[in-house]
């Protein structure tokens, strides 16, 4: 999902090839033995098979709204800074706490309260420039938004009433988002007869 909003973003003519994951081609497994998406190949056979490399990839070709910072490095490091503990911080205790909620677990709190101490900052980011990383858009607030909408799914009636009004006006402004519809927007499964089909 990030690795296409950042191709999205960066205004780059991409083929793109909807998969089933159940039926996997032949041709993605050649390309990218990992068998899981997201995978980029360039003109060159270059393949690129991480999300944050992807999204990197992307906008350093091509960054028309200016969200890695590029003219400010300390910017930009802290934008790859707050992905990386996304990935790194907050992605596993996600998991768990979907799980937890999901087999009905004892440790449904016990994941949600540690999911809050990365979700506390954010709103603390939020609060002081309206935006995750300095204060315009960048990266690191596209970046967060899958994250952000699973966590929020877990347990909606408290998610509602949770105490983290920046959060959830950023989330809704997201999911509300014209981008975001394009991003969602399904294709037909590809296969080695089907026709191009443009990002």
């Amino acid at each position: 999902m990030r690795a296409r909003l950042a191709l999205l973003l960066s205004e780059q003519t991409i083929i793109i090839r909807a998969i089933s994951l159940k039926d996997k081609p032949q041709a993605m497994l050649a390309a990218s033995p990992k068998g899981t998406v997201p995978v980029l190949i360039l003109a060159d056979g270059t393949v690129i098979e991480q999300s944050l490399d992807i999204m990197l990839w992307a906008l350093r070709q091509s960054d028309p709204y200016n969200l890695l910072a590029q003219q400010h490095p300390e910017s930009q490091r802290e934008i790859i800074r707050l992905i990386q503990r996304g990935d790194q911080e907050f992605k596993h205790p996600l998991e768990q706490y979907r799980a937890a909620k999901r087999y009905h677990r004892d440790s449904e709190i016990q994941w949600r309260q540690q999911c809050e101490v990365f979700i506390e900052e954010l709103e603390q980011r939020l609060a002081a420039t309206g935006f995750f990383v300095s204060d315009n858009l960048s990266l690191a607030d596209y970046s967060l938004i899958a994250f952000m909408r699973q966590f929020g799914r877990v347990d909606r009636r408290w998610f509602a009433t949770a105490p983290y009004p920046k959060v959830k006006a950023w989330l809704s402004r997201q999911l509300q988002s014209q981008l975001y519809a394009r991003m969602m927007t399904k294709h037909q499964l590809w296969h080695n007869e089907a026709p191009c089909c443009y990002l």
